[in-house]
């Protein structure tokens, strides 16, 4: 009879593996990487200032509901909304607006692999040894909030439509006829670039994905959710490179416009 006994390996210390490569060098510039993006938006977010540029929006402050900008669709904010939070939380416009693509963005399914290696060492990486040794997974609290992913899904793709009527705002330039004149900036192509990246990244997301087809068994029977199913699957095969691209933009995109605002660049007129 054969012999049907299970030989366990021994847990692993934190940091122990027999791995030779540099496992370490990709959490290293996640966290880098990761850690550099929420420090620049936390204090762009702070500004309140200096997040538009003539016809330029920042996309961190998009749409811009309350604000003194042009751009703003209420005006400036009311009293009672100013009153709620203490300064300089109460003039930032980006308050009313992050939470929801940063809820998307934070409980991404790819993203939560990558920062839980980095900063969580939850592990380091695979065949890693981890500092912990009891696994709660994604049922309780906090790591149950990951759940909402799935519900900030619908706000990430409405705002791909208000970030793309941004990028039409910076297609019109004030001419000294006061009329305004459609054109295209370096800025332009900016914000469009944007978008672009940002809807990549959105529509290869894996909640995406099952919505449009993953609860058919038999996807033949449903040509139009198949058509769905088979594009939202091709920008999913690219669905890590979007999310650091897009991550990476939507920053320079602001830092842009605000370099622009301060006077530091000049955005060019291409025609």
């Amino acid at each position: 009879m054969a012999d049907s006994r299970v030989t366990f390996l021994p847990v692993r210390r934190f940091g122990e593996t027999a791995r030779r490569d540099a496992w370490w060098a990709q959490p290293l510039v996640t966290f880098a990487v990761f850690f550099a993006f929420v420090v620049y938006v936390t204090w762009a977010l702070l500004q309140g200032t200096d997040y538009w540029s003539g016809n330029l929006l920042s996309p961190l402050y998009s749409p811009e509901l309350f604000g003194t900008s042009p751009h703003a669709l209420l005006g400036p904010p009311p009293a009672w909304l100013t009153g709620l939070f203490p300064a300089p939380l109460a003039y930032s416009p980006a308050m009313l607006i992050l939470i929801f693509p940063l809820a998307f963005r934070m409980t991404c399914y790819y993203y939560r692999g990558a920062y839980y290696k980095a900063f969580w060492a939850d592990p380091p990486n695979c065949a890693v040894g981890e500092p912990r040794k009891k696994y709660l997974g994604e049922r309780y609290f906090p790591l149950v909030i990951q759940n909402v992913h799935r519900y900030a899904l619908y706000f990430a793709l409405i705002f791909i439509v208000i970030l793309s009527a941004d990028v039409w705002t910076a297609m019109w330039f004030a001419g000294v006829d006061g009329l305004s004149h459609f054109g295209m900036s370096v800025g332009t192509l900016v914000l469009a670039l944007n978008v672009v990246f940002i809807a990549c990244y959105t529509f290869g997301c894996h909640s995406l994905r099952h919505l449009v087809g993953g609860v058919l068994d038999a996807m033949s029977r449903r040509p139009l959710r198949k058509v769905s199913y088979d594009c939202v699957t091709c920008f999913n095969r690219w669905h890590m490179k979007w999310a650091w691209i897009s991550l990476v933009w939507v920053g320079f995109t602001d830092l842009y416009v605000r370099l622009c605002a301060i006077g530091v660049w000049r955005d060019y007129r291409l025609f």
